[in-house]
């Protein structure tokens, strides 16, 4: 599975988890609702019940109060008695309203409450015969079994009543039972789906993570065999930059041979038959004569000249006088030719007779750059050694340049670059518009 393969599904995944949360959401809700429902369904049967109870305890004291007053004839006995006479039919118009359409209930309800009044009412006649002055009567009626009878009839009502209030709540209990159980589903089946997408999610992880390294080992990879070339090819343009300034070097120095040998001795032999002739025209025209020194002048010229090339292909002096007098002088005629102030502050340092070409050259290329396109008032060369290194400066206070734009010489750097690196040495440029340029040539010191 790759990494495209893992993003495409992830959507799907999770569509997936949205889809099975949302249902398990409103399952839930539903199990919330129902189970409301249920609990208010159980405050209202618990009122059924109380009212139920209320009826038998109001019809028990108000006998209790009726007792109590036929036996004493105190007044106070009554309070019961005309408190359930308004308590009781309170209590099943309650009971009424609750049962509502419920057929059986309703018929048992009924019965009950003619019970009821019938009690009231047996209760009212002995209290209406005891304010008459007949006690007797009253409690002749008191102590006959018909109170008794009708009692029992509202208990055994009001117990079939509560009998069907329990089977209720028993049904109420169940349906909450079954929603905490649906709940308690949604909970654990959310739950399970939570730890599966949890697994996916941990496993795509993984396998991006196993994508991602594989990739940065094949970019490492592909990296490393890129610097490999990259080096394998630096290495070979070095090589190749030292086998062309070598054979450059080599083919200058034959040249400067030639010129030397077979050219300088040409011009000295043409310069020495000119003097022989002017010694014996000594007697001819004075044009002759003006002419033959011209000649003289032309060849001391051209001798010149041929010095001058000599030089600059090979330079005499950095093998006859060493590498400080060679920069010297390179920096003397420089600022005569120039007209730029040049400081040349050179010391003595120990290097083979390539890294002293090498260090020549590079002062001989920056001067020459610092000539056209430096447009500098002063310059500095330096050279010193320090810990094993040779270390030469060329610093100018021209118009600089930006190292990061290719600028005209840039070529003649990069080909320092190149000669420096085959000589075992680093170059570096460090410049900005309008502050000048410094080289720093570093080479390692001869052993």
């Amino acid at each position: 599975m790759d990494v495209f393969t893992v993003v495409r599904r992830s959507p799907l995944v999770f569509a997936a988890a949205c889809v099975a949360a949302a249902l398990i959401v409103v399952t839930s809700e539903q199990s919330y609702s129902r189970a409301i429902n249920t609990l208010d369904n159980l405050e209202t049967y618990a009122v059924a019940r109380t009212n139920l109870r209320d009826v038998q305890l109001d019809l028990l004291e108000a006998e209790t109060g009726q007792r109590g007053y036929l036996l004493t004839g105190r007044a106070s006995y009554l309070g019961p008695y005309q408190k359930a006479l308004s308590t009781v039919d309170a209590s099943f118009g309650r009971l009424e309203g609750y049962y509502g359409a419920d057929t059986e209930p309703k018929k048992l309800l009924e019965r009950m409450r003619l019970e009821a009044r019938s009690k009231l009412s047996e209760m009212a006649q002995t209290i209406a015969l005891h304010d008459l002055g007949q006690p007797g009567a009253a409690l002749q009626l008191v102590m006959s079994n018909a109170g008794k009878v009708q009692m029992d009839v509202i208990r055994d009502i009001s117990s079939q009543l509560l009998a069907l209030e329990t089977q209720r709540i028993k049904g109420v209990r169940a349906n909450l039972y079954n929603s905490l159980l649906l709940s308690r589903l949604g909970l654990a089946a959310l739950s399970v789906m939570s730890l599966f997408a949890l697994f996916l999610f941990l496993r795509q992880n993984f396998i991006l993570k196993q994508q991602q390294l594989e990739l940065k080992r094949i970019v490492q990879a592909e990296r490393d065999q890129l610097g490999a070339l990259v080096q394998e090819r630096t290495s070979e343009l070095t090589e190749l930059t030292q086998h062309l300034q070598t054979a450059r070097e080599d083919e200058r120095s034959r040249l400067a041979r030639n010129l030397h040998d077979e050219l300088g001795a040409l011009l000295t032999a043409a310069k020495l038959d000119a003097a022989r002739i002017k010694r014996r025209l000594v007697n001819a025209s004075p044009e002759t004569l003006e002419r033959l020194d011209h000649l003289v002048l032309t060849l001391n010229s051209s001798v010149a000249l041929g010095r001058s090339i000599i030089e600059d292909l090979r330079p005499s002096t950095l093998g006859n006088l060493g590498l400080v007098t060679t920069l010297e002088i390179l920096a003397r005629e420089f600022e005569q030719r120039s007209g730029v102030t040049v400081d040349c502050q050179v010391e003595h340092v120990e290097l083979s007779p390539v890294a002293e070409l090498v260090v020549y050259r590079m002062v001989q290329e920056a001067i020459t750059n610092i000539s056209k396109y430096a447009q500098a008032t002063r310059v500095w060369i330096s050279m010193d050694a320090a810990q094993g290194l040779a270390h030469v400066h060329v610093t100018d206070d021209g118009v600089g340049f930006d190292t990061a734009t290719p600028s005209r010489s840039a070529y003649g750097l990069v080909g320092m670059h190149y000669r420096v690196a085959a000589a075992q040495g680093t170059l570096s440029v460090v410049s900005t518009p309008g502050e000048g340029t410094r080289l720093t040539l570093t080479l390692p010191l001869a052993a």
